[in-house]
C-alpha cells in the first residue's frame, strides 16, 4: 500500500526563481510513499540517505539506492516512490545555475555533497551569507559527481509497460518468459524479440 508523500512545508514554492537551489528533507513513514506524476520548472536531484527511491520518467525507471541521487531535468514529467522508513532529500536547481545534464542520470553523492544537502534542508534561514556559501559550493560540487548505471529502460509499448508496472508492484515475481507471454497474448519468441527491440536487453536481464 502506498501513501502520498508530503513535503514538510505545504506552502513551499520549489520553482521560486530567486533561489538557485532549494533542499527539502522528507522522512517517509512505515509504509511505502509516492509522489504522483508531476513536473516543475526547476531540475530536481532525488537523494536517499536511508532506504530507497524509484523515479519513473517517460523513458524508464531510475533506482536511487542510499548515497546516490537521480538527476531529473526541469520540465520533465516524473513520479517518485519511496520505500518505508526512507530518509530522502529533494534538491531543486534553478535552470542555468549549474552545469548539469539535460537527461536523467544517477549520480554518486560524495560525503561533502551529502553534508551540504543536509545542512541546506534544515529550513533554518538565520545566516543568509552562510546559506549562500553552502548553496554556491553545492552548485560547484554537484556537476562533479560520477554517473552510475542504475537505469532501467521502459518502453512505451503497452504490453511491456504492463509487465514493467506489474514487476514494480511485485519485484519478487519470478514468472517465466512463457508465462508473461501468455498474459500479454504473445508467443514466447515474439515477446523475447519485443523486449530486445524496445530495451536492448534480454528478457531475463531486463526483469
Amino acid at each position: 500500500m502506498r501513501q502520498p508523500l508530503r513535503y514538510p512545508w505545504l506552502d513551499l514554492d520549489v520553482d521560486d526563481p530567486s533561489a538557485p537551489a532549494i533542499a527539502v528533507r522528507v522522512d517517509v513513514p512505515d509504509t511505502r510513499a509516492e509522489v504522483p506524476a508531476h513536473r516543475h520548472r526547476k531540475g530536481q536531484l532525488v537523494f536517499a540517505l536511508g532506504g530507497g527511491v524509484t523515479c519513473h520518467v517517460p523513458s524508464g525507471l531510475w533506482m536511487v539506492p542510499p548515497h546516490c541521487g537521480v538527476w531529473i531535468p526541469g520540465d520533465m514529467e516524473h513520479s517518485n516512490v519511496a520505500t518505508a522508513n526512507a530518509r530522502i532529500f529533494f534538491v531543486y536547481i534553478e535552470p542555468g545555475s549549474a552545469d548539469l545534464p539535460d537527461r536523467c542520470c544517477t549520480l554518486s553523492i560524495s560525503p561533502l555533497l551529502r553534508e551540504l544537502i543536509i545542512e541546506l534542508s534544515d529550513g533554518v534561514q538565520d545566516d543568509q551569507a552562510r546559506d549562500e556559501l553552502l548553496t554556491k559550493t553545492l552548485l560547484i560540487e554537484l556537476p562533479r559527481m560520477p554517473v552510475q548505471q542504475l537505469h532501467l529502460p521502459i518502453s512505451s509499448e503497452p504490453r511491456l509497460r504492463r509487465i514493467a508496472e506489474a514487476l514494480a508492484q511485485d519485484p519478487a515475481d519470478r514468472s517465466t518468459l512463457a508465462q508473461w507471454a501468455s498474459r500479454v497474448a504473445l508467443s514466447e519468441s515474439s515477446l523475447a524479440r519485443l523486449v530486445v527491440k524496445e530495451t536492448g536487453l534480454s528478457f531475463g536481464r531486463w526483469r
